[in-house]
Order: C-alpha cells, then structure tokens, then sequence
C-alpha cells in the first residue's frame, strides 16, 4: 500500500476538504441504512475538523447511523482540559442530535488495564469484522514531532505489533497513563487520514515520506484499505523543495 499525500495551504482549508469528504462518506452509509463507524483523534487540526462539521454540517447527516470512537484517550476525566473525548464533545459531538449510544468514548478515569479491556470488547461488539479483527470504515491519525500515532510512541514501538485491541500506554516524558488502539486494529481498517499540520512536523514528515527509518506513524500501512495524509504547506514543506 503506496502513502498518499495532499496538501493544503493551511489547516483549515485542508479542515473544510476533509470535512466534506467525511460527511459523503457518512451520507453513503446512511443511505445504504449501514452504520458508519469513525475513530476520531486528538490535537488541534482535529479540533478545527470538529468546528466544521458542527457549523456547516450538523444536520447534513443522519447521525443515527454514525458512530464514534476514539483511537486513544489519556487518563483523565471527560471534563478534563487534556480529554480527546472532551474536546470532540464540546466543539462537535455536543452540537449534533445524535443516541448516546453511538458515541463509544474511552473512560479515561477508569482505572487504564481495565478500561483498555473494556474497551476492546466495545469496539468488538460495535463494528465489522474481518479474520477476527474489528474493522473501521475510517480512522483519522495525527502524528507527533517523534513519529509517534494514537499514544504508541517510539520508545515503545513494539506495542503497535500488539496482539491486543487495546493497550495501556505511558507517554515517555510526563509518564501520564493512556488507552490506546494498536496497530494491528489500524491497519485492518477500510481508511485511515492522517492530519498534520505545522513546520514542526516538516522534518518528521520528510523522514516517512523519504527514508526507511521506521516510526509509528511510518508503520500504518492498512492491509486491504487506502491511506492518505492530509498536510498543510509547513508540515510538507521538506518534501517539496
């Protein structure tokens, strides 16, 4: 599987491109009378995401269809400043008339070694299955200034290769807990965006996209969906000069 890449002027023209294609994406589903099941993310170019899809988009989907997961969370409470859930539940999913029942967020005060299990059988039971694996239709990624995705980071590569659904994660400078989705959950799913924007991430970028080091990020390559990264002019800044 070959990485595409787009790129945009900013991150929000590459916010109002990626919003559009989501939401025919969701109609598709809905039309079909098949649920549509999307993994969000944290950071601020999804956050942006979210604003766009409230303001242009909140009643251009029946949402009864969509449901939403999370492919990491921290542990902390929904009401906390650093929650993924809380973020999305204010910008987005607090402004759409959607069941309760099809927001599927990780319990980040939950203690993390029982959340991850949790949690696993939640995305087991709530979407498609391919040779035992939970199938999303569409998994959106961001990816750090170390190459690390979800909360798998580089100091603890080999947790992508888990054979869980689920892991604990502990971020390698603040040690903070995390649930994550592992690689192999990535990797099966129909479509996964990854969104990176900011000169900060350049020089990561050029790194995947120009040399064979390995990286989290770099080993998203899904075995039977498509992959694109969505950057703006700074993130791909190296790869085009």
């Amino acid at each position: 599987m070959k990485r595409q890449y787009k790129i945009y002027s900013g991150p929000a023209s590459l916010a109002e491109a990626f919003a559009e294609e989501l939401i025919n994406e969701m109609r598709q589903a809905a039309e079909n009378k098949t649920p549509f099941t999307l993994a969000l993310s944290g950071g601020s170019t999804p956050g942006i995401l979210y604003s766009v899809l409230a303001e242009k988009y909140r009643r251009a989907v029946d949402w009864n269809y969509v449901h939403f997961f999370w492919g990491d969370e921290r542990c902390v409470p929904p009401d906390h400043p650093e929650s993924n859930f809380g973020a999305a539940s204010s910008l987005f999913l607090g402004r759409i008339e959607i069941p309760e029942t099809n927001i599927h967020r990780i319990r980040g005060e939950a203690d993390p070694a029982v959340e991850a299990l949790r949690y696993s059988g939640e995305i087991i039971a709530n979407t498609r299955s391919f040779e035992g694996l939970p199938v999303f239709d569409h998994i959106i990624l961001g990816m750090g200034e170390d190459g690390h995705t979800v909360s798998i980071f580089p100091s603890d590569s080999g947790s992508f290769f888990s054979d869980k659904i689920c892991e604990v994660a502990t971020h390698p400078v603040s040690g903070q807990k995390r649930v994550t989705i592992t690689g192999k959950v990535i990797n099966s799913s129909d479509a996964v965006t990854f969104l990176v924007t900011g000169h900060s991430k350049a020089g990561m970028i050029e790194q995947i996209f120009k040399t064979n080091r390995e990286f989290p990020a770099s080993l998203v390559l899904p075995a039977n969906g498509r992959i694109t990264w969505l950057l703006d002019e700074e993130a791909a800044s190296f790869l085009v000069r």
